[in-house]
């Protein structure tokens, strides 16, 4: 009779795919991250400065979905003003009044900040807007998860495609397109929209608008352009990063809070002083 061997079970993984957001996270701030992406508890408010980013990527999501420049603006307006108090980290603006005040202020850099992206808007031929797409890759435990702003037909080859990112930022990036963690984010895009368009992706193209008016009146957009032909080592560097990690989070461990994390520092060690994440 054959005996019937005892293989070990592989432990479960906490999450089930990898995201640009969520590896950041886990870099950044172990503890956050198992709070955000392990538990799916989102109660950590966001800056005004986000909120003011997203709601531009409302507005260009309007836009460049077939609405005008007025209509999309007062969509990412109507967005902004729909936000609950509870969901802003107004800092030391506590009182009622300061925080309206606050929200005022977040009203005209919005609008400022999308004025000046829609003044030159860039034109492509759009095949997607706001694209959520999951990908399995070869050698990958887990699979990976982005969203794309914009899938266009590549400039370069009209048989592939671009993928578009905007950020609105206080001050431009210096030789971003050419920083690691940077192409990270790119390669992330690379997988998903490889897998949902079945064609092949060119280039990642950034746009970054800077919110406050350029004392000198140079142009308030910049642009950043990753040709993945010319990066094809990276794609080795993010198989490693993410296999580690994945390895990390497999592992029973301790998540310890990063106290000067300085989006979500005090939210991780409140976490980690109540005891409420428990050995995983």
């Amino acid at each position: 009779m054959a005996r019937t061997r005892n293989k070990k079970k592989k432990p479960a993984l906490p999450i089930k795919h990898w995201s640009h957001s969520s590896l950041m996270a886990f870099l950044r701030n172990p503890l956050a991250w198992y709070k955000r992406y392990v538990e799916q508890v989102y109660d950590t408010p966001s800056s005004p400065a986000g909120i003011v980013g997203r709601t531009a990527h409302v507005a260009l999501q309007h836009f460049y979905g077939g609405i005008g420049k007025e209509g999309a603006i007062a969509l990412g307006l109507e967005h902004l003003r729909n936000v609950p108090d509870f969901e802003i980290n107004f800092g030391k603006a506590r009182s009622r009044a300061a925080q309206k005040k606050k929200r005022a202020a977040m009203e005209r850099e919005y609008l400022q900040a999308i004025s000046f992206y829609l003044t030159r808007p860039p034109r492509h031929k759009v095949l997607g807007v706001e694209v959520i797409a999951m990908a399995k890759v070869k050698g990958l435990s887990l699979p990976v998860k982005a969203v794309s702003d914009l899938v266009v037909v590549s400039a370069m080859d009209k048989n592939a495609v671009d993928i578009v990112d905007h950020k609105f930022v206080e001050n431009f990036s210096m030789g971003r397109a050419n920083k690691t963690l940077f192409l990270v984010q790119a390669i992330f895009n690379y997988y998903t929209v490889r897998e949902k368009y079945g064609r092949e992706v060119r280039r990642f193209i950034v746009y970054e608008c800077r919110k406050r008016r350029n004392a000198d009146g140079s142009a308030q957009m910049r642009k950043y352009v990753i040709d993945f032909e010319k990066h094809k080592g990276e794609f080795t560097l993010f198989h490693r990063l993410v296999n580690d990690a994945t390895a990390e989070i497999s592992r029973k461990r301790l998540y310890l809070p990063n106290p000067s994390d300085m989006f979500e520092g005090e939210n991780s060690f409140d976490i980690y002083r109540l005891g409420l994440v428990d050995e995983s």
